[in-house]
This record gives structure tokens, sequence and C-alpha cells, in this order.
């Protein structure tokens, strides 16, 4: 991958900070770094790195503009406009509100994401390359997010296993749950046929490889993965269900617990995340983009 310079970012001075590894399976926390201030070559290198070491980066203290979160992931690649346009930020199109909060009787964002594992816009021919979500308003309590490394997941399948999933693929689809939680969570929008239209079912391979390091993961999701092509409904529903309850065994799980400001930058080549739940009292809001990834092999 290339970075994106601006004009402002050639010769912009060296920014000193530190990739410190969480004592998890994955993960790591910049601090030191100011995403608002240009970032010269050299420095987006070493966080583009640490970026594919690590799967997840939290980026501690950025009390930035939603133009300058937008500005750092364009450096990655180009955005995606999520297909619930009831949630974007106003004037910023690239940004998916993530929150419970309701105004004047109407929710300001997405409540319920994230609630099964998944990894983000699965379900398209092109698939995220990586998601950053910038925390706004936190609770006091509850709202963490979990991170499974589905490379630790693919490695730890017995042989036999993973000869036999390798040459598979598997239909993902976003309508595969949304109905099912529309019917529990009436602020989650019915779509018109024209969004329907833009997530039409895409056929992904079962074990993707990482497009940069050559790495082996698991593809499938229970959020919205239905079923493995050309196997028996019974036969694909059973494989799947293995699947899924390995891929997010707590040896390859990293769970964030939010501190104020904090910008979290994860792989979906490399990971599924899950909502751990907010309590309904409290106010939680963040600000999502998400970066265009490439098709899966």
């Amino acid at each position: 991958m290339t970075a994106v310079l601006s004009h402002n970012d050639v010769g912009a001075p060296t920014q000193h900070f530190e990739v410190r590894p969480f004592p998890a399976p994955v993960g790591a926390e910049i601090i030191g770094l100011d995403i608002s201030k240009p970032i010269n070559e050299e420095d987006f290198t070493r966080i583009h790195r640490a970026h594919l070491d690590h799967h997840v980066l939290v980026f501690r203290d950025q009390q930035i503009t939603p133009q300058a979160h937008i500005d750092f992931s364009r450096r990655f690649g180009p955005l995606e406009i999520h297909v619930l346009h009831q949630f974007q930020l106003k004037n910023h199109p690239e940004i998916l509100i993530v929150s419970n909060i309701k105004e004047n009787g109407e929710p300001i964002g997405l409540g319920d994401a994230g609630v099964y594992w998944h990894s983000d816009i699965s379900y398209k021919p092109h698939p995220s390359l990586g998601s950053l979500l910038h925390a706004q308003e936190l609770p006091s309590e509850g709202g963490d997010t979990l991170f499974a490394d589905q490379h630790l997941a693919w490695e730890a399948l017995p042989a036999d296993l993973q000869q036999r999933i390798l040459p598979l693929k598997a239909e993902h689809s976003y309508l595969a749950k949304y109905e099912e939680l529309r019917a529990k969570n009436p602020w989650r929008p019915k779509l018109s046929q024209a969004q329907i239209d833009q997530v039409a079912p895409a056929v992904q391979p079962v074990v993707r490889t990482h497009p940069e390091t050559g790495r082996k993961a698991l593809f499938v999701s229970e959020h919205f993965t239905t079923r493995i092509v050309g196997l028996p409904q019974d036969e694909s529903d059973a494989l799947l269900a293995e699947l899924f309850a390995h891929s997010v065994k707590p040896e390859f799980v990293y769970r964030h617990t939010w501190a104020p400001h904090d910008l979290v930058f994860w792989d979906n080549r490399s990971l599924m995340h899950l909502a751990a739940g907010t309590p309904d009292h409290l106010r939680r809001r963040l600000n999502r983009t998400t970066i265009v990834g490439d098709t899966p092999f």
C-alpha cells in the first residue's frame, strides 16, 4: 500500500511516538502521535507497519475534528459510504455515527452496531481494508469492543480441517440478520429498495490471504455469512457453527475498554470484532470511517 501524501505532509517534521503492544493476543497502542498534524512518509510507514503487525491500533487522546479523522483515514485508501445514509454525519458522508443516543425521540446513529461478530463490509465484492472508530461520548460502564485475530484462528485449526475448508467459498449477506435486529431494535431503519439493491450478497473465500502480508485468515462471520457454496444446507450449517465457535476463542481475543478520545483502527482482513454492549440508560457515541479494500483471494 502506498501512502497518500498531501502537500502539507511532504517534509513534515517527525512526530515522536511509541508503539506499545498490548499484553493480549492482538493489538497495540500508539502514544504521542497527533493525527491532526501533518504526518511525513517515514512516520506513516511506521504506523502502517504497526497496523500490519498488530492488526488493531489504539491512537490515544486524539482530540480531532471529523475532517481530520477523514483525512487520516484516506491516507490508507478510498472511503466507503455506508448504506445507512440516515446515520451519516452532517456534511461528512464518509462518517457513520455509531450511537445509542436519541434526540427528539429519533436515533442519531446506529445503536446496535456490532452485536454479532463480523468483519466490516464482507457482504460486498470489495470488503473493507479497515475501519477507524473515534470516541465522542463514552458511558461510565460497558461499551467495550472485542477483536478476534483470524490469523491465529486459522493457524490453530487441525490440519485436516484446514485442508477441507481451504478451497471452499461462502455467501455473505448484509440482510442475513437485518430483520431480526429490526425486530429487537425499533431504531434500526427499514431499508428502501434502493438500499437493498446496494447490498446484494457476495461470495468470498472461507479462508482469505492477506494481500500485504500473505498470511491466511478465516473469513466467515456469524453476522453476515449465510452458507457454504456447494454444500447441503445441514452440512453447511454444521461447518459454519464449528468455525464460528472456534474463531472467537478467548486465546484469539483482545478486549478494548475505551478511554476518552481513543481512535481505534482495525484491519478487517485480519480480524473480526464485536460490541460488548452498553446499558440503555448510558449515552455512547462514536464516529466511524471505513476504508475500501480489494477482492479477497
